[in-house]
């Protein structure tokens, strides 16, 4: 029996199916990925974009962050691929109880997805730091500068920035997610963000598979590894 054939019968047998991804699920979508090697951090930008997208360079550059940030984090034209919509059809069947991402693209929910826990944020997502009034993406993309409210006060993405914590709220529902899981896939994911990536330490089934074009720390302990385009393989489950 071949990998993708094992893992159609795993997801025909399962109602009770994770999905833990990063930005290998967006980059077919014309995303780009931090640290692939056509990635942004193999470009030449003035400030490496690790540095650009941290918390303390928001406060101190916010011009140049917004800058940096149009043109490179809002990618509004992008479309769900293979494996988001495939991500949405188990949701619809009752197979997938959650899709945990790291992405800040919205394009689970684009898909369909309506069980999806953003670690990182959302790009969709805006808001006044004064008053928090709330502002969608396409007003941060059209806006020049630093974009205000009408009050007056800073928009800030509602995307967590190097140095900043995750959302406890969201982290815990992610914990018992994977607790709770028959199956958890990992897809598209280096796992070498952490404490994103430590939330597979919670998983304790038996049905742990990993979909990535290059090797992860979980490669060794999963019951199934498929290498390659998580949407070229979804596309033919």
């Amino acid at each position: 029996m071949s990998t993708v054939q094992r893992l159609k019968q795993i997801i025909a047998g399962t109602d009770n199916l994770v999905f833990f991804g990063g930005a290998g699920v967006s980059t077919e979508s014309g995303i780009p990925d931090f640290r692939s090697v056509d990635g942004l951090y193999h470009q030449s930008y003035k400030y490496p974009p690790e540095t650009i997208l941290s918390h303390t360079f928001y406060r101190k550059n916010p011009e140049e962050f917004y800058r940096f940030y149009r043109d490179k984090m809002l990618c509004l034209t992008a479309q769900p691929n293979a494996a988001h919509k495939k991500l949405a059809q188990w949701e619809q069947e009752g197979r997938l109880k959650a899709v945990i991402t790291q992405n800040i693209d919205g394009l689970h929910q684009a898909a369909g997805s309506c069980h999806v826990l953003e670690l990182h944020g959302s790009v969709h997502r805006n808001y006044c730091e004064h008053c928090g009034k709330s502002y969608d993406a396409q007003f941060i993309l059209h806006s020049k500068g630093v974009p205000s409210c009408t009050c007056g006060g800073p928009i800030k993405p509602d995307v967590v920035l190097y140095e900043e914590g995750l959302d406890q709220g969201i982290l815990q529902e992610a914990v018992r997610r994977i607790r709770e899981a028959d199956v958890l896939i990992i897809g598209g994911t280096s796992l070498a963000v952490y404490p994103a990536a430590g939330l597979i330490d919670y998983y304790r089934g038996n049905k742990l598979i990993v979909i990535n074009k290059t090797p992860t720390s979980r490669d060794a302990t999963a019951d199934l590894v498929l290498e390659g385009s998580i949407g070229e393989i979804f596309s033919t489950l």
